[in-house]
């Protein structure tokens, strides 16, 4: 029998991947508490970041595709040995995308049924165009780029939960019966995810679905500490080998060391750049609202065609334009435990904050999201809203251009790093995991090929 070594395990980063990679560290068939030390250091709380504010949906047409089957898989054994049905809300949803056109009379119609004001674009002086000052002037759609004359909107971006893979999966359908939460008459097309059993679609609440598996994981003696901030990597003399670290404990300001350790792995998020800044990753800001409301398990993507008068209330009230031209493409999640999850377009405009409890959210954002999702849903127009929040995606950023996530051990022996998996970590949380325990514990990854993710391609 091959002699096993002690090792003392260092996790950064208490969110999807760190917490996965904890449990299945403990769960492999070579893990020996009395050898194998696990510690998890995080800055602030367990999912505080994109792993308790993101939408929790998980799909094999999701990317990248040497990762995902793994993953999606992991997922349903999870929940079927942990209860995940109650525990986070594992099940499976439907999932589709639909296109809409609001006219004015529409909302004028449903501003009489539930008392709630339609606003138009502020009023503008005479102008040469035979108009008067409260007219509506047309606007192109997002499709030519070309905003209305007095409109300052920009075109709104999508996250980039679809690839071109994803969408050519796409098939036309009629407006699924039990999708009632939408407004059939102002909706002209639903497209449903083809290839029945390739292309399935399911979904987790991630916060309770990443504080369950870190508390499965400190159950088998992973040791949690919280408020705990890396500050510097230790390595040997020639920098070819990860011997400690050195982190700040944020409530006593103490700076603490932990030495003689034998792996590292960064899995902190969009803060593996600051730890690590040669990865390359970043973060990008996007703001989601969460509604209390209970209606049919479905994921809708949604291209909605506004009026051209439309200007969200909370801004008309401001004397404000609207954000966004006539085009909008929230994303909007059906979620256990009767809620509703909406996304919007990433916010590149403000950089990322020491720790995940300094995001800053910015709440017109989150109200535009509600304002356009009550033009083509009755029931969320009206919901009471549970959240309005912020998060930052980890992405993985080489050349210009956002790429695949980095998974695996780099130059520096003993140094692992574990993520840059944008908005497609809980789906991909378990299967990262898996395959981090399997590279340090057996020396490879056995249950997928994850080459083409190895950070030495990238040459960290």
């Amino acid at each position: 029998m091959e002699e096993q070594q002690k090792r003392n395990i260092v996790i950064i980063g208490g969110g999807i991947i760190g917490c996965t990679t904890a449990y299945f560290l403990t769960r492999h068939p070579k893990f020996n508490p009395n050898l194998h030390t696990i510690t998890l250091l995080e800055a602030t709380a367990i999912a505080a970041g994109a792993s308790g504010k993101a939408g929790g949906l998980l799909a094999l047409w999701a990317y990248p595709q040497s990762l995902v089957p793994l993953s999606y898989r992991l997922h349903k054994e999870l929940a079927i040995e942990h209860n995940g049905a109650e525990r986070w809300g594992y099940r499976r949803v439907g999932c589709g995308t639909i296109t809409a056109t609001v006219t004015k009379d529409d909302l004028l119609a449903r501003a009489n049924k539930t008392s709630q004001p339609f606003s138009a674009l502020p009023k503008r002086e005479q102008n040469g165009t035979g108009l008067k000052s409260n007219d509506a002037l047309p606007i192109q759609s997002s499709v030519s780029g070309a905003p209305a004359e007095g409109e300052n909107g920009s075109d709104w971006q999508k996250l980039p939960k679809q690839d071109e893979d994803a969408t050519s999966l796409l098939k036309p359908s009629v407006l699924p019966h039990d999708l009632d939460w939408f407004d059939s008459t102002v909706v002209q097309h639903y497209q449903e995810m083809g290839k029945p059993g390739a292309t399935e679609t399911a979904q987790v609440h991630p916060f309770h679905f990443t504080t369950s598996i870190a508390a499965l994981a400190q159950e088998k003696g992973v040791d949690i500490r919280i408020g705990a901030k890396v500050t510097r990597l230790k390595y040997n003399s020639d920098k070819t080998e990860i011997i400690g670290l050195e982190y700040e404990d944020r409530k006593t300001g103490e700076l603490c060391h932990i030495d003689e350790v034998t792996d590292v792995v960064v899995s902190a998020g969009p803060w593996t750049g600051k730890i690590l800044p040669r990865t390359k990753i970043e973060g990008l800001r996007a703001h989601s609202v969460v509604y209390k409301a209970d209606v049919t398990p479905y994921a809708v993507f949604t291209d909605i065609m506004l009026p051209a008068d439309f200007v969200p209330e909370h801004r008309a009230r401001k004397g404000q334009k609207r954000r966004h031209k006539r085009n909008v493409d929230p994303e909007v999640y059906a979620r256990p435990f009767g809620e509703v999850y909406a996304c919007g377009e990433p916010d590149p405009s403000i950089p990322l904050p020491e720790t995940a409890d300094l995001v800053q959210c910015d709440e017109d954002q989150c109200d535009d999201l509600t304002a356009y999702m009550g033009t083509v849903s009755p029931v969320l127009g009206t919901a009471p809203i549970k959240a309005k929040q912020a998060c930052y995606l980890p992405r993985h950023m080489r050349f210009g251009s956002e790429r695949d996530p980095v998974i695996g051990q780099s130059y520096v022996k003993g140094l692992w790093i574990a993520s840059g998996h944008t908005c497609w970590g809980i789906q991909n949380g378990p299967g990262t995991g898996c395959l981090m325990a399997e590279m340090i514990m057996d020396g490879e990854a056995k249950s997928a090929d994850i080459g083409e993710l190895e950070p030495k391609k990238y040459k960290v």
